[in-house]
């Protein structure tokens, strides 16, 4: 059970000590679908559970899938026509879970699959995937009509044939398709157009397919889907979440005197292992050792610079807290999909840096951030999204007088033990509980 919180009080802190950061919510959300489509038991090793998966957990579970979990692995059994479900589908705040999941509910045997979610949920746009799977014979809509979640979708199968999908609000969009589409019943083609933004979790994606060997062609235009394959149940070490890794490594980086982050897996695509790149051209104090799986990090002086995030916009937050004490200015662009996030990060961001007494210009498609001195004393909204909240814990780290962050539960979404594990650096963080 999460415990509920709404708010922490962070204080000055020098961190310190070693952290094994969570397993990555992306590849066990790809696990658990992936595992519900095979015909057999699948075994998914070290798996994230949090507000998130569990939502994906959940939906597997209503299309027919008998999960067992236990306390390090997770245990599968799917099947290869799924159930339609015996009530609505709600994926609280997981974004992930909701675009790969509207996809999946074509391929129930029959009836109708209704999926909803939180209030950021309902605003999520979904006209784009909706089109696509809809030219590929899917009978799906938003039950206001407005392209938003709640969104209906007609079991019974997906036929195939072609489909074109945008690139430039959501690669969620195209994930759920090319897991969905090798069990439509002729071959589709899928065509991606527009600019391609966090592309790694498509490769991410791709790689998951084969392991549940799974076959999909890579072509210039998009990609080509044999139809009626049948996934192969496996078992499935979950990576580390270099996600959020990219927090403690910030801290690390911004007040720390020796923070050693564990679970590090640097042979899988993630898009934010781009962490490290940037922590070494800001010129941050870090070592890693790939072969075994971890990164050493201190505090120092830190160089600004401009940072192109289309790939790793999760990356947002932490950037812009490591631009606080950055020499000069960092400029970071190319996120304007970062507005569809659990918030409009980018305004979310400029609103709450300025409280405490940051020069900070918003962007279309980004920020800029001045070099802070002195961090004024604030009260923090983190917008019920997980990444601000965590963010801002670290602005209080290296604050002069510290803050008050209000949204602490957000962090059962991706990061669960975020607060323990700060405190166990030493971090002087008061928990105020409702």
């Amino acid at each position: 059970m999460v415990l509920k919180l709404s708010k922490v009080r962070v204080y000055p802190s020098i961190i310190s000590g070693i952290v094994e950061v969570p397993s990555s919510k992306s590849y066990t959300h790809r696990a658990l679908i992936l595992s519900t489509l095979s015909n057999g038991k699948s075994v998914i090793i070290n798996p994230l559970y949090s507000q998130d998966t569990y939502a994906t957990l959940n939906a597997c579970k209503s299309f027919g899938a008998e999960i067992i979990e236990e306390k390090d692995k997770v245990l599968v059994k799917g099947k290869s026509i799924l159930n339609p479900p015996d009530d609505v589908i709600n994926v609280e705040n997981s974004g992930t879970t909701l675009r790969i999941i509207t996809a999946v509910s074509s391929l129930t045997s029959s009836g109708y699959t209704v999926i909803t979610g939180d209030a950021s949920i309902r605003k999520r746009p979904m006209q784009p995937l909706l089109d696509a799977l809809n030219q590929l014979g899917v009978e799906c809509w938003s039950s206001r009509l407005n392209g938003l979640p709640p969104i209906i979708v007609k079991g019974g199968g997906m036929l195939g044939g072609i489909a074109e999908i945008r690139s430039d609000i959501s690669s969620q969009f195209i994930s759920a398709l090319l897991i969905s589409s090798p069990k439509a019943k002729k071959e589709t083609l899928i065509k991606v157009t527009g600019k391609r933004v966090s592309w790694p979790y498509v490769k991410a994606t791709l790689e998951m397919i084969k392991r549940y060997n799974g076959k999909v062609i890579e072509e210039n235009e998009g990609y080509r889907i044999p139809p009626n394959q049948e996934y192969s149940p496996c078992e499935f070490k979950v990576p580390g979440d270099f996600s959020s890794a990219s927090f403690i490594l910030a801290a690390g980086a911004l007040c720390g005197s020796k923070v050693i982050v564990k679970n590090l897996d640097f042979s899988l695509p993630q898009a934010d292992m781009k962490i490290i790149d940037i922590l070494k051209v800001m010129g941050a104090n870090i070592e890693v050792n790939e072969h075994q799986g971890y990164a050493t990090i201190e505090g120092g002086k830190l160089e600004g610079g401009e940072f192109n995030l289309s790939d790793s916009p999760d990356l947002l937050p932490v950037l812009a807290i490591l631009g606080l004490k950055a020499k000069g200015s960092v400029k970071i662009y190319g996120v304007e999909h970062a507005r569809f996030k659990e918030s409009d990060r980018i305004s979310n961001l400029a609103l709450e840096l300025n409280k405490l007494g940051v020069d900070v210009k918003e962007l279309k498609d980004g920020l800029i951030i001045q070099e802070s001195k002195d961090l004024k004393y604030a009260i923090l909204d983190a917008h019920n999204d997980h990444r601000l909240f965590m963010a801002f814990c670290i602005a209080g780290l290296i604050s002069k007088n510290g803050c008050i962050v209000e949204g602490a539960e957000t962090v059962s979404v991706s990061y669960p033990n975020f607060i323990k594990d700060l405190m166990a650096l030493n971090g002087e963080l008061e928990v105020i509980k409702n």
